[in-house]
């Protein structure tokens, strides 16, 4: 594994929701990254006091053509070819999806090598917490354009519209969907008492499996999507970014459940998201002629 902080990185544009308190959308994505030596521009779309599930609180939404101005000044920059990724999480209006659909072009146009990495945060087992217009901005928008995306299962059912009650299900909707890469989380696990994140490619499918944590905290998804297109970054192969990012936050959330803490405690546990000790059990699932089988 390189050592991420061994070299210079380029910058990292992260557009999601910012929260004064806790560790979700750019709080958690921006620490990660950093963590692991990346500079981040950094682009909210939504203020919030807390994550939602603590509680209402005010919500500051940009005004639209203030949020597209800023996007545009962005994408127009002559610095805007150093940056080697995207990453966009929570949006709090569907309007903004068409305006990071634009800066995604204007990036990819500067810098064939850069990534796109969408994570659709819109919706979790209990269905859309999102206004729909802002899924489906997020589905017709941002997807078709992601070199990556980052779903939970629900996310995924959402997006596909069908139940995908078995991994094989989840290969053939997320193979159909589009990006090249798919990593879905809360996937169907083969161990008993556990969890599972599903990588899928053209090509290939592996799970990699950590036992469930209980009230587990927010923000799990944005500090996965982050490390994984870090270690991807460094030039770690899929399978072992998937590897590094599912120990980095298994570790991180059960030390966190540990003191009792309602938010991840990344300051604290920093040196788990560069260091992982956790052990991740991953497994290939064969997929044999004419479909996918788990």
């Amino acid at each position: 594994m390189n050592n991420a902080h061994s070299e210079r990185h380029s910058p990292i544009i992260v557009i999601s929701s910012h929260v004064v308190r806790g560790s979700v959308g750019n709080r958690s994505v921006v620490f990660a990254l950093e963590q692991l030596g990346f500079p981040v521009w950094a682009v909210p779309t939504i203020l919030l006091a807390w994550h939602p599930g603590q509680g209402r609180s005010t919500r500051i939404v940009p005004e639209d053509g203030q949020f597209s101005a800023l996007i545009e000044d962005l994408a127009a920059s002559p610095r805007l070819g150093e940056a080697c990724a995207i990453i966009s999480g929570y949006f709090g209006d569907p309007r903004q999806a068409k305006a990071v659909a634009g800066l995604v072009k204007q990036l990819k146009a500067r810098n064939r090598k850069a990534i796109f990495l969408c994570d659709p945060v819109c919706a979790d087992e209990d269905g859309l917490y999102v206004p729909q217009a802002v899924a489906e901005a997020i589905r017709q928008e941002l997807l078709p354009l992601a070199d990556i995306a980052t779903p939970n299962r629900s996310e995924l059912e959402w997006i596909v519209g069908e139940r995908l009650d078995d991994n094989s299900s989840i290969i053939r909707a997320a193979r159909k969907l589009g990006p090249s890469t798919m990593l879905v989380t809360s996937a169907h696990a083969m161990l008993a008492g556990s969890i599972g994140n599903l990588l899928v490619t053209r090509l290939d499918a592996v799970l990699a499996e950590h036992r469930v944590i209980e009230n587990a905290p927010n923000g799990t998804g944005d500090l996965f999507a982050a490390i994984f297109i870090a270690r991807l970054i460094e030039g770690l192969s899929p399978e072992k970014a998937l590897r590094s990012a599912t120990a980095a936050v298994f570790e991180v959330v059960a030390r966190a459940v540990k003191r009792g803490s309602v938010d991840l405690m990344l300051a604290t546990d920093a040196q788990s998201l560069v260091h992982p000790m956790a052990m991740v059990q991953t497994r290939r699932i064969v997929e044999p002629r004419g479909g996918a089988s788990a």
